[in-house]
């Protein structure tokens, strides 16, 4: 595949944008945390900064357990899951501008086998599962050039799933307690 000097600039400079929202995010990770006093708006900006990072941990699932504890678990984990999900869009982007960084990765050759498979099931499942290697999903469906609105409706369902597994293990630990 050919690209134009724009394109290869384009790409290029995604890549460097999401490295350094990463970056930062790792840097000022304390700060992040403090958005959590703002309800259920501050939920959403927590999560979508800490799965905005790619491969940086940002702790966004012990912030989502801890307001499980403290507002309504459900909106805690809708609010936690639209966020995460609109966040790995940070992902989505960096595998549309850098796909030749990582095709070479058997990992990433693995998950676009089952990408090309299983389609929507493979981001489902991935979403669900807390794991860092969610990012390398988002960088491979950016890759393949998979819809974005596709991307971010399996990513939110999984999310919302995910972060409500959070948000009432906290609010279940929170009534051990009392």
């Amino acid at each position: 595949m050919t690209f134009t000097r724009r394109q290869m600039a384009l790409r290029i400079a995604v890549v460097v944008l999401v490295i350094a929202i990463s970056v930062l995010l790792f840097v000022y990770r304390d700060k992040v945390s403090a958005l959590g006093a703002y309800g259920y708006p501050g939920i959403f900006l927590i999560s979508l900064l800490a799965n905005a990072s790619i491969i940086l941990p940002v702790p966004g699932v012990v912030i989502t357990s801890a307001m499980g504890a403290v507002f309504n678990p459900f909106w805690v984990a809708v609010a936690a899951g639209s966020g995460a999900a609109l966040g790995e869009l940070s992902g989505y982007l960096a595998g549309f501008g850098g796909q030749t960084v990582i095709k070479d990765s058997p990992r990433y050759q693995k998950l676009t086998e089952w990408m090309r498979k299983y389609g929507d099931w493979t981001i489902l499942v991935l979403s669900i599962i807390p794991n860092p290697a969610f990012d390398l999903a988002g960088i491979t469906a950016g890759a393949l050039k998979l819809p974005v609105y596709r991307f971010l409706l399996w990513c939110w369902l999984g999310k919302v799933i995910k972060m409500g597994f959070f948000a009432y293990f906290g609010a279940g630990i929170l009534q051990v307690f009392k």
